[in-house]
């Protein structure tokens, strides 16, 4: 089995701006800027046979040519009582979103059960322990919620591998597709 996920790479640029916001949070785990990625799909754990039947399918849902992004605003996930992740915003985009959708549908296509969530486009920033402190969150949030990239043009995506160990995941990109 493979845990696999669909992603857009952030370039080098946008990263090293995001890791210069990524400071003065205690109890925060900051992605490294080789992790950073705006995830289309997450599909799991998939089989080797279902895992080439979905490169097949994503490299259909591969159209529409390129297309731009931009971040906007950073939050948090998490329960009703406290954060579990910290991440930067996608504007809307519509082409993004018919991209995601194209993502799920890949999946579906080749046999992959998808969990049901809306799509809220996304960088993580960070993972938060949990005794990090909540005012602590807020204050971060609030001296960064102006948070605006310029356009960011994207004209591939990507399958990823991800192993989870103690230190956080790693990611291997397994197929590129371009747009």
């Amino acid at each position: 089995m493979i845990r696999l996920f669909a992603a857009l790479p952030i370039p080098y640029d946008v990263a090293e701006t995001l890791a210069r916001r990524q400071t003065g949070l205690p109890g925060a785990r900051w992605r490294p800027s080789e992790a950073l990625h705006v995830t289309l799909a997450f599909y799991g754990d998939v089989d080797e046979r279902r895992a080439d039947d979905l490169i097949a399918e994503l490299g259909r849902a591969a159209s529409g040519g390129p297309f731009e992004i931009s971040l906007a605003g950073v939050g948090a996930f998490g329960d009703t009582h406290r954060s579990q992740t910290l991440w930067a915003g996608v504007a809307p985009s519509e082409r993004l979103t018919t991209l995601a959708g194209r993502c799920r549908t890949a999946a579906e296509r080749a046999g992959i059960t998808m969990e049901r969530r809306a799509y809220k486009p996304h960088v993580t920033l960070a993972y938060l322990k949990p005794h990090a402190d909540p005012a602590r969150i807020a204050a971060w949030m609030a001296g960064h919620n102006l948070l605006q990239s310029p356009p960011i043009r994207i004209d591939r995506f990507g399958l990823w591998s991800s192993v989870l160990s103690e230190r956080g995941s790693h990611y291997t990109l397994e197929q590129e597709f371009p747009l």
